[in-house]
């Protein structure tokens, strides 16, 4: 098999993968957030803010 052929399913597995990988990432986010709410450690509000950004700086890690 030569590189041109493989090109189109190797493109399509990565878009597959990261596109997998951020729905992952909206459920954890949601399932996150209603736990803080509904055990009032923080306001919704917060809660989202919060989940927000360790969401946005996770890839530093």
């Amino acid at each position: 098999m030569d590189l041109i052929a493989t090109a189109p399913f190797l493109l399509t597995l990565i878009a597959v993968a990261l596109l997998f990988d951020f729905l992952n990432g909206l459920h954890d986010a949601a399932n996150s957030i209603a736990t803080i709410v509904s055990t009032r450690v923080l306001a919704p509000r917060y809660a989202v803010f919060w989940a927000a950004f360790f969401n946005f700086i996770a890839f530093l890690f």
